[in-house]
């Protein structure tokens, strides 16, 4: 799904497999071109470089629940290249796609890479170093995002909500209408005192053109911090930390020294909290267990 100024032809293609297609039946597209062997637009032939360098570079600072593993969710995690490099750093990790063909490929392609990692996993090699024991598990769910009977797949007791979530190319696929949802649905998966992480991408796109991919300029501030609806002019475009109503507070925002070379140079980097764990438990604030 990866598109930028370099890739007009692929772009083009993209965006009229969905042109004038609704949100009731975006998800479905998606599903077309697994099922179409047309995967190509969505193979980023590796995971982010960038999530591998934050992850590495807070290893010995992240502290989770000492009873089990940290557990992630990648929604719209593709091939699942990030959901196998997150598992090879000590995750417990969820791939959720929209199609079975899609599952099937990230599943071939995670036994491959537990059989032999691939270097691409690993920004140093103190992390390619760690125990084979000390690596997570994958599982890959064909569901929906934005509904629930997926969650039931979670085999996890007593589960609060994810401790990591990263989105790199899975909110600009969505049709802006879907922004608010998708950030409701954020606030819903993650735990109290989770992370939500995201690779913004392209933020070198006009805000009005036709996507999939969607520019993306301003729009996780809008929807995350301020609890807006995402759908956001250039001239809009202000990150004023008063009086902000959103679920979610942005704890670390940043330009990564490695990206994909279709956003390299532009794409951020934005960290997320819940503002106030009393919006998803009814309970007092608690001390996170994720320390930044």
């Amino acid at each position: 799904m990866d598109a930028s100024p370099q890739q007009p032809p692929l772009t083009a293609q993209l965006i009229s497999h969905f042109i004038n297609r609704s949100r009731s039946n975006s998800s479905s597209r998606w599903s077309v071109l697994w099922n179409s062997d047309k995967s190509h637009f969505l193979d980023r032939e590796g995971p982010s470089p960038a999530l591998i360098d934050w992850i590495e570079s807070r290893l010995k600072t992240l502290k989770f629940s000492p009873d089990r593993r940290p557990v992630a969710l990648v929604p719209g995690c593709g091939i699942g290249y990030d959901v196998v490099m997150l598992a090879l750093h000590g995750f417990d990790v969820y791939g959720l796609e929209i199609s079975d063909v899609a599952v099937g490929i990230a599943e071939a392609n995670a036994t491959a890479e537990f059989r032999e990692p691939s270097d691409y996993n690993f920004g140093s090699p103190t992390a390619a170093s760690l125990p084979i024991e000390c690596r997570g598990s994958v599982k890959f769910i064909q569901g929906n995002f934005f509904e629930t009977e997926w969650e039931k797949e979670i085999a996890i007791e007593d589960f609060k909500g994810f401790d990591l979530i990263y989105d790199y190319t899975f909110l600009c696929s969505l049709p802006p209408d879907l922004r608010k949802d998708w950030a409701s649905r954020m606030c819903e998966l993650i735990s109290p005192t989770g992370v939500l992480a995201c690779l913004e991408f392209p933020l070198y796109k006009n805000l009005k053109a036709l996507g999939p991919p969607w520019g993306v300029k301003g729009v996780y501030w809008n929807t995350l911090a301020e609890g807006g609806d995402g759908i956001i002019h250039e001239s809009s475009i202000e990150e004023d930390d008063g009086n902000l109503e959103g679920p979610f507070r942005r704890v670390d925002y940043f330009k990564p020294a490695r990206s994909y070379e279709c956003g390299k140079g532009t794409d951020m980097f934005s960290v997320w909290k819940l503002r106030d764990s009393r919006q998803k438990n009814g309970t007092e604030n608690v001390t996170s267990n994720f320390v930044l």
